[in-house]
């Protein structure tokens, strides 16, 4: 496992990265709305792009891109996870016209962060990742990103999640 770095300063990651074939450790985040929700309200082959903040330019464009795929994505749901608050999340989305990705907030208790290890300690932000959680619960891709302010694998990620069941 390398070290993850923000803007090039190593940062330390609570959590531990999880391995392809496990299970997804379930966890509590809140919806726009407010209402708590667990990896187990949603069904089917799960997408999650992991950021640390809507309001930055790689998050946008990332958010924006997996919004993008969501609609070509059969029987996948998109997840976008951040510690951004959930009026915040609900507005982003609102003004830039998403509606394929589900917004999550781990405000609260970092309870996704810590579960997924992408929990930033110095800065209690997200560190950019992408999972795909197949039907049965089961991680089939996991990339963390080794410098949080880089895109992620967008292609490998969206083939990834065409191929889980």
């Amino acid at each position: 496992m390398s070290a993850t770095t923000f803007m090039g300063n190593p940062v330390t990651i609570e959590g531990s990265q999880l391995q392809i074939g496990e299970k997804a450790p379930n966890f509590t985040v809140l919806d726009n709305g407010l209402a708590e929700k667990t990896l187990n309200d949603y069904q089917g082959v799960r997408l999650i792009s992991v950021v640390p903040s809507l309001d930055t330019g790689v998050c946008d464009a990332q958010t924006r891109k997996f919004n993008e795929e969501a609609g070509r994505l059969a029987n996948v749901t998109v997840l976008t996870v951040s510690v951004d608050l959930p009026f915040a999340q609900k507005r982003w989305c609102g003004s830039a016209g998403l509606d394929d990705v589900v917004t999550l907030s781990d405000h609260r208790d970092l309870s996704f962060g810590k579960a997924f290890g992408v929990a930033i300690k110095e800065m209690r932000l997200l560190a950019r990742a992408v999972f795909v959680v197949n039907s049965d619960g089961n991680v089939t891709y996991a990339e963390y990103v080794d410098e949080v302010t880089n895109h992620p694998n967008y292609e490998a990620a969206i083939e990834a999640a065409q191929k889980a069941d």
